[in-house]
C-alpha cells in the first residue's frame, strides 16, 4: 500500500488503513482500502497478489459536501435509484480538539452497532491519528437518514461540531451502491442482514 500510486486514469485516489471500530486503538493492520474516482475500473494487481481476500464496491455519488486534501473529488451527483447506500465521512482533526472528539465518539459507535438497516461498517484513515473517517453500508437511504438525524447520540455530535470546531477539513458523502463483488466479510458485513437478504 505504501508504494501505491494513483492510477493514471483515476482523477482521485487515496490509500487508507482501516479499523474494526472508530478509535485509533481499533486499527486493523491486516486490511487496507483504495478509494478511487474513475470512469473505468481501477485495478490493483499487486494488492491482489498479496491479499487473502478482497472486496470491490462500485458507487455512484448521491451527495457530497466538504473537501478532501483541498479538493471536491467525487464529481456530479446522480439521483437515488433506491437500494443500498454507502456513507463515507472523512476528517482531519485539529490537534487541540482531538481529545474532546474522541470522548464524544463511544456513545455514537455503540448506537451504530444496533442501528436498523446497517449492513457493514469500518473506520478508515490516511494516518492512525488525526486523519480519520468512516465507511458504512446501509439497506437504503431511509435507514441511513434515520440514524444520522434521529439517533440522539449522533444528532448531538452533529450539533456540537460547529461550536467545538473539531475538524480542520472534513467531507461527508453518500453514494448509491451499484455493485459489490468479492468477499463481503472484508467490509465487516453483518451476517444477520446478509442471511435475511438472501432468503
Amino acid at each position: 500500500m505504501a508504494l501505491s500510486r494513483r492510477p493514471p486514469h483515476a482523477s482521485f485516489a487515496k490509500f487508507v488503513g482501516t479499523a474494526r471500530g472508530f478509535r485509533p486503538s481499533d486499527a486493523d493492520l491486516t486490511r487496507y482500502a483504495a478509494i478511487t474516482v474513475s470512469d473505468s475500473p481501477v485495478l490493483f494487481p499487486g494488492w491482489d497478489r498479496l491479499a487473502t481476500a478482497h472486496c470491490r464496491v462500485d458507487l455512484a455519488l448521491l451527495s457530497s459536501r466538504g473537501r478532501w486534501s483541498g479538493t471536491e473529488p467525487f464529481g456530479t451527483p446522480t439521483t437515488d435509484p433506491g437500494g443500498m447506500v454507502l456513507a463515507l465521512t472523512r476528517a482531519r482533526l485539529r490537534p487541540a480538539k482531538a481529545l474532546t472528539f474522541w470522548r464524544a465518539i463511544p456513545p455514537v459507535a455503540t448506537e451504530l452497532d444496533k442501528a436498523p438497516g446497517l449492513l457493514a461498517h469500518f473506520g478508515m484513515g490516511e494516518a492512525p491519528i488525526g486523519w480519520q473517517g468512516t465507511v458504512s453500508v446501509w439497506r437504503g437511504s431511509s435507514d441511513l437518514t434515520r440514524f444520522a438525524y434521529r439517533q440522539p447520540e449522533h444528532r448531538a455530535v452533529i450539533a456540537r461540531t460547529p461550536a467545538d470546531r473539531w475538524y480542520a477539513e472534513d467531507l461527508f458523502a453518500r453514494f448509491a451502491v451499484r455493485e459489490i463483488s468479492g468477499d463481503r466479510s472484508v467490509l465487516g458485513w453483518v451476517a444477520e442482514e446478509e442471511a435475511g437478504r438472501n432468503r
